[in-house]
């Protein structure tokens, strides 16, 4: 049998102290003492299998996270949520405000994704891809720990008196977490106005944008708050996903679980003591080391049960292993596991509610690619010019003024005709000869319409406009001309 784990760990020690909060863990959070002050969670730095994984797929989404908004595809960023210009890049193609409805469905087909997902799989989002996890725990958290140490160095510093030392090293800490907040700052500006626009604003007098410069400013500020003193309050406070998953998960849903059948009755492992006495004594595979809540990056123990400050972060399940490596016991005492699974040995099943909701989210996920597919490559809006009266022309014609706003939604230049349908007369574009609008590009002019008076029976006659690209006919517009009438 191997060593023992060792129970005069500073961590063990600390985390011992609190024994008495945990027995009325539902009653307050962990990160909040019982008056409501906070209580600091200094996480144990993770070491194992799971924290290896989340580490590669963290590099991975960082990685896309930064290169989104600089990567082009056919010309056009990967990613970019334009709201000043209400100009939208997904994948390398333009989307407009008049795709709203595409934008509608894609919302409710995520959120639909959510609960097929969280009814299956439990919070697997929040440890493993949300952003918020991901930066606090892969960047701005092994950062600390390269700064102040591990978390009983870190418990230690902030105990210490004021010294110039400990007041260079924490300074020099936050120093490197707000710059790493501006470059988020940055990125995340990026993906709003675009790395074009982004790069000028750095290149130009600063005084030039204010605008830009304040919300580069703000996003620097609020995300410096996030994970220089918010961090897991973020999760269990304002995030309401937490709150939210009470509602889909059941006895059915794969959840990171502490199975109290094998590790009950809880007891601290003796040196040289042998596996059949501790048996006959109805002690379980759980040494009460308190290591899976050392490493909680939301200071719960995971042994008491599900609960909603648990991101599913794995920190706990490497946490247990290499303590059961040491005594020689099966891993596994805390895992990826259903609740049916603990009690009854049941394996994750496909149940009737998840059922329906995968029907509702493949109905989504049609309906989008419907949207998609069958998305006009031009569309044209004709709005008659405010306060513009009709006009009489010389030949006797009767004339409306129309502001005409054209989207090119492909990536080629496109020169663009009007023709009257359905009845005689001419439309004339105003300034230019030919209307050319660029690749994804919005463009905007006015046009003419003079029609015979002979032609209008009323003073508001129905009017079609057929909108041609090279010739080829690609919409027809509807819209109304105001004459004399008889």
């Amino acid at each position: 049998m191997s060593a023992p784990v060792e129970q005069h760990d500073p961590e063990t020690q600390h985390l011992a102290s609190r024994e008495v909060d945990w027995r009325d863990f539902r009653e307050h959070l962990a990160t909040a003492d019982k008056d409501g002050s906070r209580r600091w969670i200094y996480a144990k730095q993770p070491a194992g299998q799971w924290y290896r994984w989340r580490t590669w797929m963290s590099w991975v989404l960082i990685g896309t996270m930064f290169t989104g908004p600089f990567v082009r595809i056919n010309g056009n960023p990967l990613l970019m949520f334009n709201i000043v210009e209400r100009r939208f890049s997904i994948l390398g193609h333009i989307f407009w405000p008049e795709d709203g409805i595409i934008f509608a469905v894609a919302m409710l087909t995520f959120f639909a994704g959510i609960m097929v997902f969280t009814s299956a799989f439990g919070r697997l989002w929040c440890g493993w891809t949300c952003p918020q996890t991901i930066m606090m725990e892969m960047v701005f958290r092994k950062l600390e720990y390269l700064i102040e140490g591990d978390a009983h160095q870190q418990r230690a510093l902030a105990a210490a008196p004021w010294t110039l030392q400990k007041a260079a090293r924490k300074l020099f800490k936050h120093a490197v977490f707000f710059a790493l907040s501006f470059l988020i700052g940055n990125t995340l500006l990026s993906y709003i106005i675009g790395s074009d626009q982004l790069l000028h604003i750095i290149r130009d007098d600063p005084l030039n944008h204010l605008t830009g410069l304040g919300f580069m400013v703000l996003f620097t500020l609020v995300f410096y708050a996030i994970f220089a003193r918010f961090r897991e309050q973020a999760c269990t406070f304002i995030c309401p996903y937490g709150r939210f998953q009470s509602a889909l998960l059941d006895e059915n849903t794969m959840v990171v679980a502490y199975d109290h059948k094998r590790g009950e009755k809880r007891a601290p492992w003796k040196r040289d003591q042998r596996l059949e006495l501790r048996l006959a004594e109805a002690k379980g595979d759980c040494v009460d080391c308190h290591q899976c809540v050392s490493v909680c990056p939301t200071g719960i123990d995971i042994r008491n049960g599900v609960q909603m400050e648990c991101v599913n972060c794995t920190a706990c399940i490497d946490a247990c292993d290499s303590v059961m490596d040491k005594i020689g016991r099966p891993r596994g005492l805390i895992r990826y596991a259903s609740l049916n699974g603990i009690e009854h040995g049941q394996p994750l099943r496909y149940t009737n509610r998840m059922k329906l909701y995968t029907v509702i989210l493949s109905g989504l996920i049609t309906l989008f690619a419907f949207l998609v597919l069958t998305r006009a490559d031009v569309q044209a809006i004709f709005l008659r010019a405010p306060g513009a009266l009709f006009q009489q022309a010389a030949e006797g014609r009767i004339s409306n003024l129309y502001t005409v706003k054209i989207i090119n939604k492909t990536h080629g230049t496109l020169p663009i005709q009007f023709r009257l349908e359905g009845i005689e007369g001419k439309v004339v574009t105003l300034g230019a000869q030919d209307f050319i609008v660029p690749g994804d590009k919005l463009a905007q002019t006015s046009v003419l319409v003079e029609i015979d008076p002979k032609l209008l029976p009323r003073a508001t006659t129905p009017l079609s406009i057929g909108v041609y690209a090279n010739n080829k006919h690609i919409e027809t517009v509807k819209t109304a001309f105001i004459g004399p009438g008889h």
